[in-house]
């Protein structure tokens, strides 16, 4: 027996959500300035605590190492939890470890202060990037992700350099406790005006949700979340990339200004170029790539690859190099957002927050550890192997892009999904449309598709003899008693 159910053929487009977004803009640019501000009041703080600056250099690491250890747990451990509640919450840690910064008495109290501060970090990253998408429908997910980054964008072309010249006027603690205000601020504007989420995860605890309403035998077994394959392939991705990316922008300066030609007090100029190149990179993710993120992805790696070549290896002028350094800050601006969005295109809605936490641990591991790549190769081969080790790296990447491009293709042609197996069941804040399916005995809600296929498409699936087949699914629908 064959039973269709189709959703309604009118259904309400939701607004864009810009204001919540920008609100996230807001607390992603705090996050980031906090992350990497050390970098510019490094002399300063060097010069008042005692310490090497090399020592004050370890703080970023530090940072980025307290994300990588505990990113993944502590999403874990607070999944069941609000997310509206956990950003207002992990916002304001970020803000007490800024003003520890900026009370610190000595480089051990500053050392716990960057540690704490790394731990809410990474937290943060994690829920913010899949906050951002169940804000959106799945087509709109770059769009979403690239307002929420740019935030991150701006932090290094404004927030950092601002940062820079406060501490040099008012003392390398202002910017802290400056910051430490900031963040609070803005963990009220979040907790104020930030629409709530109905994450799946949650969403079990309602009687209608799909897990309660699957048949008994069902319900007793947890099953491997069929995205998870996914999901490492592209973290795996991110962070081989990264690893390329710092090895050679870490020690940007020196190559700058001893192998291209730039004259040392031109460095911070060009530097901001790459920043807006960076900011330029944002805007197309937002007006062409959002909806396609795999065709940007790539457009974004071989950009790279041609710039740093231009840069490196063929440029006959300072010019010119400059041009492709702009040029590697646009396609440096695409890739990280890019990334996210194709991830959380891939992962179903239930293991967002998680696959988003794998991803900054992706992300942290190639900064620490391309520094540390860069640093090997700079000090027993010399300054030319960087740019030649990030074209190998850009390559092993480009390489598991296409691997990840041909398998979307053949799952894509394997034709009707299971509906039991399908993401569908987890990607419920994707839907406009809820349809009982009579005599099956459980609800479903819309399926986007797979990959990168647009929501209208319809998908098919075939449950215990019965047919079943959905159309029309744009828009998110969240019930006002659901919200979080």
């Amino acid at each position: 027996m064959t039973t269709t159910v189709k959703a309604p053929s009118t259904p309400v487009k939701p607004r864009f959500p810009y204001a919540g977004l920008f609100i996230l803009a807001i607390a992603v640019f705090i996050s980031v300035t906090a992350e990497m501000m050390p970098t510019g009041l490094l002399p300063l703080m060097s010069a008042e605590l005692g310490v090497g600056e090399a020592q004050i250099g370890l703080l970023v690491t530090f940072f980025a190492l307290s994300v990588v250890i505990t990113s993944v747990p502590l999403v874990a451990l607070t999944r069941r939890f609000s997310r509206h509640s956990l950003i207002v919450v992990v916002l304001l840690v970020v803000s007490a470890a800024a003003l520890f910064s900026a009370l610190a008495p000595s480089y051990p109290w500053l050392v716990g202060a960057r540690l704490l501060g790394g731990v809410a970090h990474g937290l943060f990253w994690a829920v913010v990037g899949a906050y951002s998408a169940h804000l959106v429908p799945k087509e709109y997910i770059g769009r979403a992700v690239a307002v929420v980054t740019s935030g991150g964008t701006l932090a290094l072309v404004f927030g950092v350099p601002l940062a820079t010249v406060a501490g040099q006027n008012f003392g390398w603690r202002a910017p802290f406790a400056t910051l430490a205000v900031l963040g609070v601020c803005a963990a009220f504007l979040i907790l104020r005006f930030l629409p709530r989420v109905n994450t799946p995860e949650l969403s079990k605890r309602t009687a209608g949700s799909p897990a309660d309403a699957r048949p008994a035998q069902q319900r007793g077994k947890r099953r491997i979340d069929p995205t998870i394959a996914g999901v490492v392939l592209i973290c795996v991705t991110t962070a081989v990339i990264m690893v390329g990316h710092y090895s050679l922008y870490t020690y940007i300066a020196p190559f700058l200004t001893t192998w291209v030609g730039v004259p040392a007090d031109h460095v911070g100029a060009a530097l901001f170029a790459n920043g807006l190149g960076g900011a330029l990179g944002l805007v197309l993710v937002a007006v062409f790539f959002g909806k396609r993120p795999m065709l940007g992805i790539v457009i974004g790696v071989v950009t790279t690859a041609v710039a740093v070549t231009v840069m490196a290896f063929v440029s006959p002028t300072v010019e010119i190099a400059i041009g492709a350094f702009v040029l590697w800050g646009a396609a440096g601006g695409l890739l990280p957002s890019l990334l996210q969005a194709r991830l959380l295109h891939v992962a179903s809605a239930r293991i967002r927050d998680t696959a988003t936490a794998f991803f900054s641990t992706s992300f942290n591991v190639g900064i620490a550890s391309g520094a540390v790549l860069g640093g090997a190769l700079l000090t027993n081969v010399g300054l030319w192997s960087l740019p030649l080790a990030y074209l190998v790296l850009l390559g092993v990447g480009l390489g598991l892009l296409v691997w990840s491009a041909l398998g979307a293709h053949r799952r894509r042609g394997a034709g009707a999904v299971p509906l039991a197996d399908s993401p569908a069941l987890a990607d419920s804040d994707n839907a406009v449309a809820r349809g009982e399916f009579v005599g099956v005995g459980f609800a479903a809600e819309g399926f986007t598709g797979l990959d990168d296929a647009p929501a209208s498409e319809a998908s098919e699936s075939h449950v215990a003899g019965a047919k079943v087949t959905l159309t029309d699914f744009s828009g998110p629908k969240r019930p006002a008693d659901e919200s979080l």
